[in-house]
This record gives structure tokens, sequence and C-alpha cells, in this order.
């Protein structure tokens, strides 16, 4: 019984993160999480080495590869709401 619950619970966070998730412009997305550094790096093109790195106040860094956004990575990621307040 518990373990249906959890997968319950589990399935409806991933529904609402799917929502968002097509609204991005990027079709394909890489998405790894690093537990123990608490980072959550989501790449839009098969993950490479960004020539520019901007922060933005909230701690979210944005990759880009020449002029084209190729990912973002933010810090602190479970401690996180959804809202940006900056970008």
């Amino acid at each position: 019984m518990a373990k249906t619950i959890v997968k319950k619970e589990l399935m409806n966070e991933i529904f609402k993160t799917i929502l968002s998730l097509l609204k991005f412009p990027y079709k394909k997305m890489w998405i790894d999480y690093d537990e123990k550094a608490d980072v959550l790096y989501i790449s839009f093109k098969r993950p490479q080495k960004a020539t520019d790195t901007e922060m933005t106040k909230d701690g979210i860094l944005i990759r880009y590869k020449d002029d084209e956004i190729v990912g973002i990575t933010i810090l602190e990621a479970s401690k996180r709401s959804g809202n940006v307040k900056s970008y």
C-alpha cells in the first residue's frame, strides 16, 4: 500500500513538471541532478563545454556556447520553490 501511495505522489509531481517543460522552446533536454552538491544541470544540447556562463541574482548559471544558450545549472536546487526573482 505505501509503495502505491509514493508512486502516485511521485507521478503527480512528474505531471506538474511536464506542463512546465513543454513550454520550453527546446524539444530535447538532458537533465542530471547531483544530490551531494544539490545541483541540477539541464542541457538543451548534448552536454558540452560552454564558452561563457552568466550567473543570475538567484544563483542560476546560464551556459552559452557562442551566443546560444546550451543549458542552465541550478545551485541549491532542492531548496527552490519554483519562483525566480530575477533573470
